[in-house]
C-alpha cells in the first residue's frame, strides 16, 4: 500500500457502529480486548443540560457588552443571531452522524469514515487543543469573579496572580467529578444549568423594565472607520483583512458581521453533546433533540439578554468588564451584581466540567483505534469512565491554568470549532453518497446544499479571526502530525489489519 492510500484509510461505519461494546483497557472479549463500553445514562434532557452548561458561559457575561460597545451596537442582537444561525446550520449536520453513528469520537470519528486517518487525527488533535485551552481560559475566568465577589487576593486569583491557585482548585475539583462518573457529572451539571439559566431569566424580566427606546436608536450605529493600532494591523489583524488589505470598519452592516465572528465563541462547546453518544440511551432519537435543543435553548437566551441590556444602557457607555451587573448598577439595582456573580461562577464551573468529560472522551476514542496507547483510555472497573485520560488532561489543565495568560489565545477556541464544523458537513456529503443506504435516525435537510452552506459560513467566520491565531493553528497542528508520525501511524488498528477499509472516499 503507497503511503498516500494508508495516510487516507478510512474506517467502516458499521465498523464504527459495533465497536462500542469495546474498549482498550486489554480485559474482556473485544476484538483487542476490550470490556463493555462506556455506561449509557443520558437522555436528551441530560445532553440538553451538558450543552446548555457548556455554551452559557464566558460569552454572555462578557462578549454581549464588549461587542456591542466596539462594533455593533444595539445590532448586537443580530450578531448573535448570525452566529446562533451557522452554529444551528452546523448542528444539523452533527445530529444526522451523532444519531446515526453514536460515539465517543465525535467529529473525529466522522472524519475517520469519511475522508481518511490523517484527516481523523488533525480533527481530535484539534478538538484537544479547543477544549483544553477553553477549560483553561474559563478556570482562570472563574478565579476572577470569585476573587473579585470574596475580595481574595490578587497574587492567588485573577489574571494579575503569579501562579493561579483559584484556577487550579477549580479544574481539580471538577476534574475528579468527571473521573468518577458519567452520572456524577450530570448531576453537578444539570444542577448548575438550573442556576444560571434561571439568573439569565432573572436578567431578562428585571431588566426589561429598565430598557428605554432612546438607547436602542439607531439600531444599526452609522458606520465609522476603526482607527490604526495593534489590534487593527500586522498579524492582529482579521485575515480577510490582511488578504484584501481594507481597512476594517466599526457599527453598520460590516460592525455587525465582525462581531458575530467574534461572539461565535459563545456558541462554542455544543459539539461537545456529541462526544457523549456511546452514553446516551437512545442516541438516533435523544441526540438530535439534545443538540438542536441547546442551540434553540442558548439562542433564545443571548438575543433577549443582548437585547435588555442595550435597552439599558447606551452601547459606548458599556461595562467591558461585567456589562451586566454593571448594567443593574446603572439603573440603581446594585444587589442583583450579587445574583449575577453567582450565575457568572455557576456558569463557568459547569463549562470547564463539561471540557474536561469531552477531553477525556475524544481520547478514549483515539486509544481504541490505537492512535494512542490502548493504556492511556482504559476504562475504570468501577467508575466506567476513561479514567486515566481524564486524570491526565485534567492535570495538564490546572497547570496551564496555573501560569499561563491565555487572553492572548481565546480566538483559538473559535478556530478549533469553526475547523471541525468544516468536517463535519463534508462528512455528511461524503457519507451520504458512500453509504445511501445507512439507517439515519435523523437526517439533515436539503443534503448537500446545507453542508454546503454551513461549511462556506464557518470558513467565513474564520476569516474574520487574526493572523496570529492562524499562525499559532497551524504550528500546533504541525506538532499534532509529529505525534501520529512517530506513533499513531504505526499503531493504528486500522493499519495493522483490524477490521476496517483502505482507500479513498468513493
Amino acid at each position: 500500500m503507497s503511503l498516500f492510500h494508508a495516510l487516507v484509510r478510512t474506517k467502516d461505519v458499521d465498523t464504527v457502529i459495533h465497536q462500542n461494546d469495546e474498549a482498550p483497557d486489554g480485559h474482556g472479549d473485544g476484538e483487542d480486548g476490550g470490556s463493555g463500553g462506556l455506561r449509557k445514562n443520558l437522555s436528551a434532557r441530560d445532553l440538553m443540560g451538558f450543552g446548555v452548561g457548556i455554551v452559557i458561559g464566558t460569552g454572555i457575561f462578557t462578549l454581549t457588552g464588549v461587542e456591542a460597545k466596539n462594533h455593533a451596537g444595539p445590532a448586537i442582537v443580530v450578531s448573535f443571531l448570525i452566529a446562533g444561525v451557522v452554529s444551528m446550520l452546523a448542528a444539523l449536520c452533527y445530529a444526522e452522524l451523532a444519531a446515526a453513528v453514536p460515539t465517543a469520537g465525535s467529529s473525529y470519528t466522522y472524519a475517520y469514515t469519511t475522508i481518511g486517518e490523517i484527516f481523523a487525527w488533525i480533527i481530535a488533535w484539534d478538538l484537544v487543543l479547543e477544549f483544553a485551552l477553553g477549560a483553561a481560559v474559563v478556570a482562570r475566568g472563574w478565579s476572577g469573579y470569585l476573587g473579585s465577589a470574596l475580595d481574595l487576593p490578587t497574587a492567588f486569583f485573577g489574571e494579575d496572580s503569579t501562579v493561579n491557585l483559584g484556577a487550579v482548585f477549580i479544574v481539580l475539583v471538577l476534574g475528579t467529578v468527571a473521573a468518577v462518573g458519567i452520572r456524577e457529572s450530570k448531576l453537578v451539571t444539570n444542577g448548575l444549568v438550573v442556576v444560571k439559566v434561571s439568573i439569565c431569566i432573572f436578567v431578562i424580566v428585571a431588566g426589561a423594565f429598565f430598557v428605554k427606546a432612546s438607547n436602542l436608536t439607531p439600531w444599526f450605529p452609522p458606520s465609522e472607520p476603526v482607527s490604526g493600532d495593534a489590534t487593527t494591523s500586522g498579524l492582529a489583524q482579521p485575515l480577510w483583512q490582511w488578504v484584501s488589505g481594507v481597512t476594517p470598519s466599526a457599527y453598520g452592516v460590516a460592525g455587525v458581521f465582525v462581531a458575530a465572528a467574534v461572539v461565535f465563541f459563545a456558541y462554542s462547546g455544543f459539539e461537545a453533546v456529541a462526544n457523549l453518544g456511546e452514553e446516551t440511551e437512545d442516541p438516533g432519537r435523544d441526540m438530535p433533540r439534545g443538540l438542536i435543543g441547546t442551540l434553540v435553548i442558548c439562542t433564545l437566551l443571548y438575543l433577549a439578554v443582548c437585547f435588555v441590556l442595550t435597552g439599558m444602557v447606551n452601547f459606548k457607555d458599556l461595562d467591558e468588564g461585567a456589562p451586566i451587573s454593571e448594567a443593574f448598577n446603572s439603573v440603581g439595582l446594585e444587589w442583583a451584581g450579587v445574583l449575577i456573580g453567582i450565575a457568572a461562577v455557576a456558569g463557568l464551573s459547569s463549562v470547564i466540567l463539561v471540557d474536561i468529560v469531552a477531553m477525556g472522551r475524544i481520547a478514549f476514542a483515539l486509544c481504541r483505534d490505537g492512535l494512542l496507547p490502548k493504556s492511556v483510555g482504559a476504562i475504570h472497573p468501577r467508575f466506567q469512565t476513561p479514567f486515566r485520560v481524564t486524570v491526565g488532561t485534567t492535570l495538564v489543565v490546572a497547570v496551564i491554568a496555573a501560569f499561563v495568560p491565555l487572553a492572548t489565545l481565546a480566538e483559538m477556541v473559535s478556530i478549533g470549532t469553526l475547523f471541525a464544523f468544516v468536517v463535519v458537513a463534508i462528512a455528511v456529503a461524503v457519507l451520504r453518497r458512500t453509504k445511501p443506504r445507512m439507517e439515519r435516525p435523523f437526517r439533515t435537510p436539503q443534503v448537500p446544499l446545507l453542508p454546503i452552506v454551513s461549511a462556506v459560513c464557518c470558513v467565513g467566520l474564520m476569516s474574520s479571526l487574526a493572523v496570529e491565531t492562524w499562525l499559532r493553528f497551524l504550528v500546533w497542528l504541525v506538532i499534532g502530525l509529529a505525534v501520529y508520525a512517530g506513533y499513531g501511524y504505526r499503531h493504528s488498528r486500522l493499519g495493522r489489519g483490524a477490521t476496517g477499509k483502505t482507500g479513498t472516499p468513493a
